[in-house]
């Protein structure tokens, strides 16, 4: 029976205000919490993935690497769908990197005791940003992935998609197991029904610990990140801008702007 691992991410709601701790690592507490919406894209494909071959018997287990509130973003993945969710919590996974969170994944793969056919990712976090996981993934794991894709299928044993850059479209693919990760225009995300939000209630959730996975506390953690912030400044406030209205030297004006934002 193939399974799939669907990543979810417990992040501030993008209305809330975002602050930096004094260790230059993201305030959590005091904001309001949601899946990213992402990684609802995410799922999306992977429930897509399992309805368009029915008879493979795909499982979906969203698997999440975060603090206990990340339950809440768990729950929603089951409501979409998801067979079961895994939380893996610990305070020595506080303030991991990308490399660090990428190598706790992978050890909490392993640790579900089953062969994982395609791990499914959005294609960027949306308090992170960084885009690379999905990739660090695959090298960890030694498998293919296909990155940025807004189209995805799987069929024999192959997954392929579209990726679209600024330079064209591109069909991916690659033999499975993979890692994938998907863009906000792969699909929209479904809204759950009462019947799965009701399972979502009912649902467990298995929490593990790090030593649970096999990780390495001196492999993750503030302390053990390879890449370190060591200064921040707070974004200006918006301004309104400049009106520029046309008295025979508007060009001349939007040229000079132009250049000064070196855009010319």
């Amino acid at each position: 029976m193939p399974t799939m691992v669907v990543l979810v991410k417990h992040v501030p709601d993008s209305w809330s205000p975002r602050r930096l701790e004094d260790d230059y690592t993201l305030d959590r507490d005091g904001v309001d919490e949601v899946i990213d919406e992402i990684n609802e894209h995410a799922m999306e494909q992977a429930l897509r993935i399992r309805e368009a071959d029915p008879e493979a018997g795909w499982t979906i287990t969203a698997l999440s690497v975060g603090t206990e509130r990340a339950d809440a973003a768990l729950r929603k993945a089951i409501a979409m769908g998801a067979d079961q969710a895994v939380l893996v919590t610990d305070p020595v996974l506080a303030g991991s990197d990308l490399l660090g969170t990428a190598w706790a994944i992978t050890n909490a793969i392993d640790a579900l005791g089953a062969p994982v056919d395609l791990v499914v990712a959005g294609n960027a976090s949306s308090d992170g940003k960084m885009g690379a996981l999905a990739g660090v993934l695959g090298e960890y794991r030694g498998v293919p992935a296909c990155t940025n894709l807004d189209r995805v299928e799987v069929k024999g044993g192959t997954v392929s998609g579209t990726r679209t850059t600024a330079e064209g479209s591109w069909e991916v693919s690659a033999p499975l197991p993979a890692v994938i990760s998907v863009t906000e225009q792969s699909g929209k995300a479904r809204f759950p029904n009462f019947k799965g939000i009701m399972a979502a209630k009912k649902a467990t959730i298995t929490v593990l610990s790090a030593a649970d996975c096999g990780i390495d506390a001196a492999t993750v953690g503030l302390d053990n990140a390879a890449t370190v912030v060591t200064a921040a400044t707070e974004r200006p406030e918006r301004t309104r801008g400049e009106i520029i209205r046309d008295t025979g030297d508007a060009a001349e004006k939007i040229a000079d702007f132009l250049e000064k934002q070196k855009l010319i």
